[in-house]
């Protein structure tokens, strides 16, 4: 099963990112970038309908939870009423799985690709050399040139730029994913918690992880925010509408401050 995968996945992973780098005139920051936005536009196809999906779930709480407690002592009736709302929205509860699991091992496979292509060590450069024996040009790369700018991207960040730009865009992603404020206190403060402790989890551990995969969640994160930021723009948001959902209060703020200046004309 090993064996598989490291032939079906990793192996053509690694091929991508070494011939990337040669291409790209041996910046491998650069190539890992190009690579992760490549992955996402070709899992595209199978990420919008999950997030079509999500983002049309999360917009439906409020009814969702209007028909919960009202028929929260009929538990057959509710699940009624709930399937009932989503054929009317033209939603599948479970339409954005499939997609989702598909695309699974290649992003896993893509992350674990750019680990093993990050080697510094003797035996980490063994293995990687073990995955391209046979291809004298892809062997020839080998040890990458693992600098960039301060980084050495097989080692964490020393300053901890990267750590912070993942902590942001992390947080900047699951709140343009979210539909706002709940009506429900208790699904608000959970919803609170996970857009505060999620960042910081990831921030933390791409502070002990190579820089290079800290490159690889910044440019993820950047190009989850654009997919999302066009989807709502489709589903007739405008931009302004997107940055007001980001920060309700200072929208709030500014149109207070708009009607003032109105009542004094």
């Amino acid at each position: 099963m090993g064996q598989l995968w490291n032939e079906f996945f990793i192996q053509p992973m690694i091929y991508a990112s070494l011939w990337l780098y040669q291409l790209l005139g041996h910046n491998f920051a650069l190539a890992i970038t190009v690579l992760t936005i490549a992955v996402r536009l070709l899992t595209l196809p199978l990420t919008l309908p999950a997030q079509k999906s999500a983002k049309k779930q999360q917009e439906l709480q409020p009814k969702i939870q209007a028909l919960q407690k009202k028929y929260a002592k009929d538990k057959e009736r509710q699940s009624q009423e709930l399937m009932k709302l989503y054929k009317e929205e033209g939603i599948n509860p479970m339409g954005g799985c499939l997609p989702l699991l598909i695309q699974l091992p290649i992003i896993m496979a893509f992350y674990q690709s750019i680990a093993k292509v990050l080697a510094d060590t003797p035996l980490a450069l063994y293995s990687l050399a073990g995955f391209v024996a046979g291809n004298t040009a892809m062997t020839s790369l080998i040890p990458l040139s693992s600098k960039f700018l301060w980084l050495n991207l097989a080692r964490p960040d020393p300053r901890y730029v990267l750590p912070i730009l993942v902590v942001f865009t992390s947080w900047l992603q699951q709140k343009i994913m979210s539909p706002g404020a709940s009506t429900d206190p208790q699904a608000a403060s959970m919803n609170q918690t996970m857009q505060v402790t999620m960042p910081l989890m990831f921030g933390f551990l791409t502070m002990q992880w190579p820089s290079g995969l800290a490159i690889y969640f910044v440019v993820t994160n950047i190009v989850s925010i654009i997919i999302q930021v066009v989807i709502d723009m489709q589903g007739g948001k405008s931009f302004r509408d997107v940055l007001q959902n980001l920060w309700p209060q200072a929208a709030s703020g500014k149109r207070a401050q708009v009607k003032g200046r109105k009542k004094k004309k």
